[in-house]
């Protein structure tokens, strides 16, 4: 089997596109520079040029889209363009597409306890697109795969609330700012275990609906302390304080921070408990991949450079 992976170099591409060259496919990766490593096939080519992705995608089985503009910059002139190219590559090479999900699609309405067919009404525009994103999919009438997670955090996760809203690189751990309001629960999704869990079920893929979507449980902070603390265990020195995340900061930075304008608009998910359903996931796979909360934590600061070399993010 052959695939292309689109975000290769990201951290949910990456691990998926690692993940299924051990399992014995031939993997193709695309980036816009010459690379090589990891056992992937590296081409030259641009998301953005339709030519470059069909042409990548000329013979594989599999397309996972798991491309997305750094820094939250210029989503709404990206995002929707590199989708469509997707979907005419799927097309010419009868690809399915894999998509990485996120709660962003739905808004507050349907919290907190949310099932794959809930109505999707985002009050954000990142969320209004990844909406449109599925839509497109589901329209092209090609098989697609949708696995959606909540926040993401890993070794070499990009856009994401761990790193970048919780923890930066390079610093001793001095201090945690937690984003989740008092006794608010929150859901968080271990890359490797979201890698695990599309490649399960992309080896499923003959059994699979035609639009196929599911949800992860992934790691649910019941609180909103279990993560912060988690940090603090792992980050290897004493007297680490744990205080709230100064959001007014994100209000006075965000006319010159595309990130803190992102964290932002994204504070409903933590001012409710946001709690995805994996019932229908657990009915194919009859369990889900799960690393240990401590460990999970672990190797995401060894990975970030953050074991007693890591700094939590001070404001």
């Amino acid at each position: 089997m052959e695939a292309l992976v689109l975000g290769a170099t990201g951290g949910i591409g990456g691990e998926v596109a690692r993940l299924l060259v051990a399992r014995g496919w031939k993997v193709r990766a695309l980036n816009r520079t010459q690379k090589q490593g990891d056992g992937l096939e590296w081409l030259v080519g641009d998301a953005m040029n339709r030519d470059d992705v069909v042409r990548a995608a000329h013979g594989v089985q599999l397309i996972v889209h798991a491309v997305n503009p750094p820094g939250y910059r210029n989503w709404g002139q990206l995002v929707l363009p590199m989708i469509d190219n997707t979907i005419a590559a799927a097309r010419a090479s009868g690809a399915r597409i894999l998509l990485p999900g996120t709660v962003y699609n739905y808004g507050p309405d349907v919290l907190p306890h949310i099932y794959e067919d809930a109505p999707q009404r985002p009050v954000t525009r990142k969320g209004a697109i990844r909406v449109e994103m599925e839509r497109r999919l589901k329209d092209s009438g090609l098989p697609v795969l949708v696995v959606r997670a909540g926040d993401f955090f890993g070794s070499k996760a990009g856009n994401n609330w761990f790193a970048q809203g919780l923890v930066k690189p390079g610093k001793p751990v001095t201090a945690i700012s937690n984003p989740a309001a008092p006794g608010v629960g929150h859901q968080w999704a271990y890359l490797p275990d979201v890698a695990e869990t599309m490649v399960q079920l992309v080896e499923r893929a003959d059994t699979l609906p035609q639009f196929a979507c599911y949800q992860m449980g992934g790691h649910w902070d019941a609180d909103g302390t279990q993560m912060p603390t988690a940090i603090a265990r792992a980050a290897g020195t004493a007297g680490v304080k744990i205080g709230a995340f100064p959001w007014w900061l994100t209000w006075l930075a965000a006319p010159f921070v595309p990130v803190f304008r992102e964290l932002r608009e994204m504070r409903y998910l933590w001012r409710q408990p946001v709690r995805m359903s994996n019932a229908r996931l657990l009915a194919v796979l009859g369990s889900e991949p799960h690393t240990p909360l401590d460990l999970a934590v672990q190797r995401t600061l060894q990975g970030l450079g953050c074991q007693t070399t890591c700094a939590v993010r001070r404001f």
